[in-house]
């Protein structure tokens, strides 16, 4: 009986097989399945509650319906997106929607710059006091700040109008002047975003190295070069940001405000797109129309987000 060592030999031709740079590459690219795991949930419930209703306004808005579950949807082609687009009431929701964003870039971003930047002098509890101070009204829910509000510009005994006329100023029933109910809205929305925008912009400054300042100083920088030269700079990215978020959600910002005290009104002069939706869907019950709407502000929306994306990576300036 003879004995070979050809089995030792092919334990270790399999073991130098296992061990070749293929083999690496195959266990290297075997996906793991566990990350997709865990924000499967996440993703599970925007299908069901953001892009799900997306594709059914798409296809409602080639119908006609009243929301009646006893009514059939007629097909009626692309004649709700040329009656919304015909629609007076659209092209004033876009002006007010347009005044709305300039207003608030005031309230979201210019402020909270020059409000964070003298707040870096400031030290201590008071400090914390003072962002407190600022930060509280972005808490208040719009419904309870509209009763409050409504009260106070009311022309019956409100605390604004009546402390004005003390002082020779008649500002009438502001909620009910077409030329002023639309800036009691921007004032009202603009005061509770102002403490988001300065606890933002406040987070930017802090990310900031002070040695950059300190060394321009050193060379003999003086403090309006350093703010134009370094720290707006810098703060690029955040502003940006801030910038985004206007543009995109002032018309929700402003929607509670608008429905609880305007009604849209006085003559359609506080109404914005959103609530210009909620009109033809829900009070003129023309589900077809708001679905063309709908798409063509989602659409809209979209396209200026992706603008502003692709924008800030021009913009924005990284210490790096």
């Amino acid at each position: 009986m003879f004995v070979t060592d050809a089995g030792p030999a092919r334990v270790g031709e399999a073991a130098l097989a296992d061990s070749s740079p293929a083999a690496g590459r195959r266990r290297r690219r075997r996906i793991p399945i566990a990350p997709y795991l865990y924000v499967l949930p996440a993703i599970a419930l925007l299908g069901v509650w953001i892009y799900r209703p997306l594709v059914e306004t798409f296809q409602l808005s080639f119908f006609s319906w009243n929301l009646l579950p006893t009514q059939p949807l007629t097909p009626v082609g692309l004649q709700n997106y040329a009656a919304i687009v015909a629609s007076p009431q659209l092209h004033n929701a876009l002006v007010n929607t347009g005044v709305y964003i300039a207003a608030f870039l005031v309230f979201s971003v210019v402020l909270p710059i020059a409000i964070a930047l003298i707040s870096r002098r400031v030290g201590g509890r008071a400090k914390t006091v003072y962002q407190a101070i600022i930060f509280v009204p972005f808490l208040v829910t719009p419904v309870a700040a509209a009763a409050v509000w409504r009260w106070l510009l009311s022309d019956s005994g409100g605390a604004i109008p009546t402390a004005l006329r003390g002082v020779g100023i008649d500002i009438g029933d502001v909620l009910r002047s077409p030329s002023g109910a639309i800036w009691a809205i921007i004032a009202i929305v603009g005061w509770q975003m102002l403490g988001f925008g300065v606890l933002v912009v406040s987070a930017g400054i802090a990310g900031i190295n002070p040695d950059y300042a300190h060394a321009a100083s050193i060379d003999g920088a003086g403090g309006w070069t350093i703010l134009r030269r370094i720290t707006l700079p810098l703060l690029s990215p955040t502003i940006v940001f801030l910038v985004l978020m206007t543009i995109l959600l002032s018309a929700q910002w402003t929607y509670p405000m608008i429905d609880i005290l305007t009604q849209g009104g006085p003559s359609d002069s506080t109404t914005n797109v959103y609530y210009l939706l909620y009109q033809i869907g829900f009070q003129n019950f023309d589900a077809g129309t708001a679905g063309a709407a709908g798409t063509l502000f989602f659409i809209a929306f979209g396209l200026i987000a992706l603008g502003l994306v692709a924008l800030s990576d021009r913009l924005s300036f990284y210490d790096n």
